[in-house]
């Protein structure tokens, strides 16, 4: 469906004694694999010597056994990227690994920095030549520069040049490092595994892996792992911590087996789709999910409403996630055969169609048409986020403020476009609410223009 989308996915093992340990990280990767489709790379470190293998395409399609078995090491770094259709090209794969004097090290990047231009320019200046303008690239360039033999020193002033919204998964000719940015927006967790530790963009990726999840890298935090040996740097130390994590891992982004700081995503879906009912109550036969991020909240909508949830959409489960396709065109072929009603139980009924979000509104009208076209008597949409009215510059690809269907008009336009008898967003008190109601603890900018200060 038409939806935001995230940038990226990152996985980072040390497991002494394994020199296979690459093994462990595609199967940790195959589990952030909904964070990017457009590329996968692995870089492993063996004996001081770091090597990268990284193509365009799925998991499964760059990885096979052959090269699976020649990345030995017992330090790994792993990536899943998602990018738009401006930036679809292998040269902006991941992880990136650079040779400079102190030696060498491979960085893998998730989020956005505002102030890429400024520091190209600031680089490109001072002599220095870039492959590409991918933030990671930026990242290691600076990192380099500044390590004098001491990298949490250099991460450190790395962090005190980049502005924006990060997680970034680095590893060293000794170590593997998580750094998260000082408002915590995109997510990094760390779990412990037999002989050694992991990084992951969620935790879902830990469980995976046989890992145990340990807690979150806190926003702000360097989070070194070298001779098994874990050492933290608090770079907020002597700051207030204005925690803003991405209020959209929980509404879509995040699988819904993976909890981050401390909210589990299911959970707090299915809490707003009990929240959704009681704000926007419907006489219906069936409540229905849009596979997959959309069921959880339809399951809450039909424990707090009393109206059965049932399967009312089949999902093709061999296509990856609609939003992942760049162009909007693809999005909306896309969905004509990734999602398909069953007319046996739509036909002749009331039908409540819950999803999570909506953003153009495009592919989700050409859903509508299709349920319609299978006999359902009347359709009622319920959307367990608010309306979103302001794109994100923080690591999420979004539409054009313009093209943003909650921008076009009201709500009674709006269901005149999309062919639904009625439409209902969840407030965005009601949002709060089904994340434990600390409003302070989030990113709400897209929904109501509150982005953290950088």
């Amino acid at each position: 469906m038409d939806k935001f989308s995230d940038e990226c996915g990152i996985i980072a093992i040390t497991q002494r004694g394994n020199k296979e340990i690459v093994r462990t990280a595609y199967f940790g990767l195959n589990g952030i694999q909904h964070r990017g489709q457009q590329s996968a790379g692995l870089a492993v470190c063996n004996d001081g010597n770091i090597s990268c293998y990284k193509e365009m395409g799925l998991i499964t399609e760059v990885f096979d056994e052959k090269i699976l078995s020649l990345l030995k090491g017992e330090m790994c770094l792993g990536h899943v990227r998602y990018s738009n259709i401006e930036e679809d090209f292998p040269v902006n794969s991941q992880p990136m690994v650079v040779n400079y004097k102190k030696g060498s090290l491979a960085v893998a990047f998730n989020g956005a920095l505002i102030n890429k231009e400024e520091l190209i320019d600031q680089m490109l200046n001072e002599g220095l030549v870039f492959t590409n303008d991918s933030d990671c690239e930026i990242i290691a360039a600076l990192i380099a520069r500044y390590d004098k033999g001491d990298i949490a020193e250099a991460i450190l002033k790395t962090m005190n040049m980049i502005k924006g919204a990060y997680s970034i998964g680095i590893m060293t000719e000794k170590a593997i490092i998580g750094v998260r940015d000082p408002h915590g927006i995109r997510p990094l967790a760390i779990g412990k595994i037999d002989g050694g530790y992991v990084f992951a963009s969620e935790s879902c990726a830990i469980d995976m892996m046989d890992g145990d999840l340990l807690r979150d890298v806190q926003p702000g935090e360097i989070l070194m792992i070298e001779d098994e040996k874990l050492t933290s740097v608090d770079t907020l130390k002597n700051s207030t911590r204005q925690r803003a994590g991405c209020i959209f891992e929980y509404v879509y982004f995040a699988r819904p087996d993976s909890t981050i700081d401390g909210l589990n995503a299911y959970k707090s879906r299915e809490a707003a789709g009990q929240i959704l009912a009681k704000e926007s109550p419907v006489l219906a036969d069936y409540v229905i999910g849009v596979p997959d991020s959309g069921v959880a909240a339809a399951i809450g909508f039909s424990m707090s409403s009393g109206i059965q949830f049932t399967i009312g959409l089949e999902k093709n489960k061999y296509l990856g996630r609609t939003f992942i396709k760049p162009s909007q065109h693809e999005r909306e072929t896309s969905v004509k055969i990734k999602l398909n009603p069953i007319r046996e139980v739509i036909e002749g009924k009331r039908i409540v169609l819950v999803d999570d979000s909506i953003v153009r509104g495009t592919t989700m009208r050409k859903l509508i048409e299709t349920i319609k076209n299978a006999g359902a008597k009347e359709i009622h949409l319920r959307i367990a986020s608010p309306p979103i009215y302001n794109r994100c510059y923080l690591g999420v690809d979004t539409a054009n403020k313009n093209d943003l269907i909650a921008t076009s008009g009201s709500i009674e336009s709006i269901c005149k476009f999309l062919g639904v008898d009625s439409l209902a967003f969840i407030t965005i008190e009601g949002l709060f609410a089904s994340l434990g109601g600390n409003k302070s603890m989030f990113c709400t900018g897209c929904l109501d223009g509150n982005y953290p200060k950088l």
